[in-house]
């Protein structure tokens, strides 16, 4: 065979394969099996037990196991756990897809009595023919008789923030006593340059259950709060720590009315500078400074032996711990007192007295 028909029968060939190739682009490939249409597995199941009900939350998908976006309702199967592999039907609930999940399960009396003991709860996820993913992430609540309602819980008003009282129990169970804000602020407050953090709505505060006291200290005056209580049960279950919770009391709503005065001064000295020449005579005070936040000043007061008290700082409340007297004469007592004014026009008491004697020149 020649070189020349060689190269030629190799010309072809790689024509041959060239065209093959190029027609095997639009060929199907191997055949793919029909998508199950199975929802995603959920995997974000939480339970919260309070008294002998057991409120589910969880999120729904969005997408299947193939990740195709589902169209319709989902078929949710709630299950309840109470031992090993035996699912008791809870509830079904049909929820459109990406959906947030609620379901509250009033547990029966076995499950509502007794020591204290794990169960768990798993949602599984139907497609149209009854076939799942499988079941969601397992939440363990405790099962068990919950802790006894608190009673005579009790709120008062204090210049300290707000006490809260109830019926102490010899018990080892703590105390949690749920807060609300009821009049919360549009928008934070400025204080100069700054700006204070917004008060939060909701705040949960853990106390021991002895003692049936507890000063929340953290409280803005001019609001409205409301209260409730719960007593709270804690159970090592594999290593955790878990919750079993008491119903919550009857709410207690009240209004934080500041009408307490501030702090009575204190330190209050007096010291006289005799009069000279074309400088009279004077007696110049000063006293500890206040600390309260709705301090608006002072108010200075005087008398001579068992005179009635006078107020000789005039109408408007001194800003500072501090007063200059001028209308002194030399060789006569003077005895003064001091006390607190806040923005609410609330005084306090008048602080010990001061006394003091004009020196003559």
């Amino acid at each position: 065979m020649t070189f020349a028909r060689r190269s030629a029968e190799t010309a072809g060939a790689a024509l041959v394969s060239l065209a093959l190739a190029i027609a095997g682009c639009g060929t199907p490939g191997p055949p793919q099996p029909p998508s199950l249409n199975l929802p995603d597995k959920v995997d974000n199941l939480a339970a919260v037990r309070t008294g002998n009900q057991v409120k589910l939350t969880w999120t729904m998908p969005k997408r299947n196991t193939d990740r195709i976006r589902l169209k319709s309702d989902v078929v949710v199967r709630m299950c309840r756990l109470e031992a090993a592999n035996q699912c008791a039907l809870a509830a079904t609930l049909n929820l459109a897809p990406g959906a947030e999940g609620s379901f509250t399960d009033s547990l029966p009396a076995s499950l509502a009595a007794g020591a204290p003991r794990p169960l768990s709860y798993s949602v599984e996820l139907e497609n149209r023919n009854g076939r799942s993913a499988g079941p969601s992430n397992l939440a363990v609540v405790l099962a068990g008789e919950a802790p006894a309602p608190v009673g005579g819980f009790a709120a008062e008003v204090r210049k300290s923030g707000i006490v809260l009282r109830w019926t102490a129990v010899d018990a080892h169970d703590a105390v949690r006593i749920h807060r609300k804000l009821l009049t919360p602020h549009s928008a934070p407050e400025k204080t100069g340059l700054l700006t204070s953090p917004a008060e939060p709505v909701d705040q949960d505060l853990l106390v021991d259950s002895d003692t049936g006291v507890a000063l929340d200290k953290d409280i803005t005056f001019g609001q409205t709060y409301e209260y409730r209580t719960q007593r709270i049960a804690r159970v090592e279950v594999l290593g955790s720590s878990v919750e079993l919770a008491g119903d919550f009391s009857l709410p207690i709503r009240i209004d934080a009315e500041d009408v307490f005065p501030p702090a009575v001064p204190a330190g209050l000295a007096a010291v006289a500078t005799a009069g000279a020449p074309g400088t009279p005579a004077s007696i110049d005070l000063n006293w500890e400074p206040g600390t309260e936040q709705d301090l608006a000043g002072y108010f200075v007061y005087r008398r001579e032996d068992e005179t009635p008290w006078k107020r000789i700082s005039g109408e408007q409340t001194l800003v500072g711990p501090a007063f200059h007297d001028t209308d002194v004469l030399p060789g006569r007592t003077y005895r003064y007192g001091v006390s607190a004014v806040d923005r609410g026009g609330h005084e306090s008491g008048r602080s010990a007295e001061a006394r003091e004697t004009v020196p003559n020149p």
